[in-house]
């Protein structure tokens, strides 16, 4: 994709990014409507949302395996075309199993449009402005979820809940179109080998789990339990199977990383409370107030628009001044006008629910795209891709967990409540009250998780501003230019260096002298260094003593190299190793206000590189 401009492969993912959120709560509206239609209840319901999660979670690591395997465009075009069939078979769908089907079909193609889309970013993205275009994909990702709210409010009340899925299968045929008109074919592909046993213990560990979860506050609780432990358990063998095997399906390179894992838990801690949130607050303005599909969607509106600005507001925030302050700040907001919301939600205010949920969700602008950022900005490049996975993986988790546990709670709470001959409303307020303190708990430890961003990035900065002074040799061996080659060549012999620089009586740098340059000049020189031939004359004229003594008495200055390639001090560590990679060079002399200060050479950044990974995962 080295052809196409990163904006534009930015656009096809960003929108991809958004579509795949907005389908996981483009039914939170409809969900009552549904219930109805069917016959079902909460319980059973909410797995249209938990399903869509889980089939997605599933497919994030097969999706890492078909992304090297097969050419962007098509995957990416194979893809977007799950999503579409997902959606007429819900569209059409006469009972509950089926449109349950379709959602799973749906999901999918969720699981791979995402981690696809990240990838294609991650491959055209400069480092420099990866909190920019990764608080954009944030944005996107936090608006799905907000944004599809009101359009399904808006459509809701002109139809029925059918109308979604056909308007969601003409976004995505948009979609398509774009990605089959932009996305470039000159990915380099390979030849990883899809370990089947590995498949089946993720999604055995996965349905365990969340289902587990989701029927432990209305199923048989003996039951939830013994799946949470068969899931657990399929979970460890995966993980020692992954470790053993040569192509890991999941590699868990980048967990090692103390940056990497914090960052992946402040994005699914953030993830857990919007998605959920979103499932719960409709469900409770619509079934506790009263209020229809509009109105609640019309209630949480500002919200969507203040996520709209500050999303990529908190990217460029994140390029500048990094993540210590803007992360902690979000989940302080969020826990606060949580505990505000608790207290005041007796007052039946839709107008005070609406102004109290612009900051909760806006907040997640500042948490989502920063926090990815910084959890893959830990990385080194060869181990984004693995990165990518385990984040989406950890945004559909978090997504099914924080769903399934919201409404569990929530269905838990109004039935007890029910139970004791308390009216339905104030069951449900009670249960909403409840819930919202799990999500006050959730972001609390968010934020004291989030307070470790600042030490974090405080060692990484300091470890950046001295990285080239620190790493290179100042103790730098040098040659006059009016020394003989046999001075040169024997102190690069003596101390084992490749070449040296050459100074004038001033000590200034006038060039650079390699034993590759002396043995190239003695072979085009001396007959020795031609062939064995040429050795047999040289024993019939003056004797090859007198006749490589004359050479080795060259003066340096007359076959060093003149024009010398130095780089100044200040230079980051990236663009020295581009700078060595493209020039071919094993070594270059740092300058530093016109003087020579030393010499950087690959060996050092090599021995810097590990040592900096090492400290990074402790």
């Amino acid at each position: 994709m080295k052809n196409k401009k990163p904006l534009l492969i930015l656009i096809v993912a960003a929108f991809g990014a958004f579509l795949g959120t907005f389908n996981e709560t483009f039914l939170n509206i409809a969900l009552t409507p549904i219930m109805k239609d069917f016959n079902v209840e909460v319980s059973t319901v909410q797995w249209l949302t938990t399903a869509y999660m889980l089939g997605a979670a599933i497919m994030i690591p097969i999706a890492s395996f078909l992304y090297r395997k097969f050419a962007t465009r098509p995957l990416f075009l194979f893809t977007v075309g799950l999503l579409i069939a997902g959606s007429l078979v819900c569209a059409f769908a006469p009972s509950f199993p089926v449109m349950l089907g379709g959602r799973i079909l749906q999901s999918l193609g969720t699981g791979m449009l995402t981690p696809i889309g990240m990838n294609m970013v991650l491959s055209v993205v400069p480092k420099e402005k990866m909190g920019s275009y990764m608080g954009l994909m944030g944005a996107a990702t936090t608006l799905g979820p907000s944004f599809s709210i009101i359009i399904a409010g808006v459509l809701l009340s002109i139809s029925t809940w059918h109308i979604l899925f056909f308007v969601f299968a003409a976004l995505m045929i948009i979609l398509f179109i774009m990605g089959a008109i932009i996305i470039g074919k000159d990915k380099k592909l390979e030849n990883p080998y899809l370990d089947i046993l590995s498949v089946i213990l993720i999604s055995l560990a996965l349905i365990g789990i969340l289902y587990g979860i989701s029927t432990l506050f209305s199923g048989n609780l003996l039951v939830a339990i013994s799946a949470i432990i068969i899931g657990i358990i399929c979970l460890i063998i995966f993980a020692k199977r992954q470790n053993n095997l040569k192509v890991p399906l999941v590699n868990f390179e980048p967990l090692k990383v103390k940056r990497f894992k914090i960052g992946i838990a402040l994005n699914m801690i953030a993830m857990m409370i919007l998605l959920s949130l979103n499932v719960i607050m409709p469900l409770f303005i619509q079934n506790a107030m009263n209020m229809s599909s509009l109105t609640s969607s019309l209630t949480l509106f500002p919200a969507i628009v203040v996520s709209c600005v500050l999303a990529p507001i908190a990217g460029k925030i994140y390029d500048n001044k990094g993540g210590k302050f803007i992360i902690p700040l979000g989940y302080l907001l969020v826990f606060t006008f949580i505990i505000i919301m608790i207290l005041t939600i007796n007052l039946k205010s839709l107008i005070l629910i609406a102004l109290l949920y612009i900051p909760i969700a806006g907040s997640m602008s500042l948490i989502i795209g920063p926090s990815q950022s910084f959890a893959l900005g830990a990385l080194p490049k060869e181990l984004n891709p693995h990165g990518v996975t385990l984040i989406t993986a950890g945004f559909q988790i978090a997504g099914c967990i924080g769903t399934s546990v919201f409404t569990g709670v929530y269905s838990l709470m109004t039935n007890i409540k029910i139970s004791t001959g308390t009216s339905s409303y104030e069951a449900m307020e009670f249960a909403f009250i409840i819930t919202l303190a799990v999500a006050f708990v959730i972001a609390l430890a968010g934020f004291i998780t989030a307070l470790k961003v600042k030490r974090l990035e405080k060692n990484a900065t300091i470890k950046t501003d001295l990285k080239l002074e620190s790493i290179m040799k100042k103790d730098v061996y040098t040659v006059k230019e009016n020394d003989n080659l046999l001075t040169a060549l024997s102190l690069i012999s003596e101390k084992h260096i490749s070449g040296v620089p050459v100074i004038n009586n001033s000590g200034k740098l006038t060039g650079f002298i390699s034993d590759g340059d002396i043995m190239r000049y003695l072979a085009k020189a001396h007959p020795l260094f031609v062939n064995a031939y040429s050795l047999a004359l040289l024993g019939t004229e003056n004797g090859f003593d007198e006749k490589l003594k004359d050479l080795m008495n060259l003066k340096v200055k007359d076959i060093a190299k003149k024009k010398v390639l130095t780089i100044d001090i200040n230079t980051n560590l990236e663009e020295v190793c581009r700078i060595l990679e493209s020039k071919h060079l094993k070594k270059a002399p740092v300058m530093k206000d016109g003087k020579m200060v030393g010499v950087i050479n690959r060996s050092n950044i090599t021995t810097y590189a590990v040592n900096t990974y090492l400290e990074m995962a402790k």
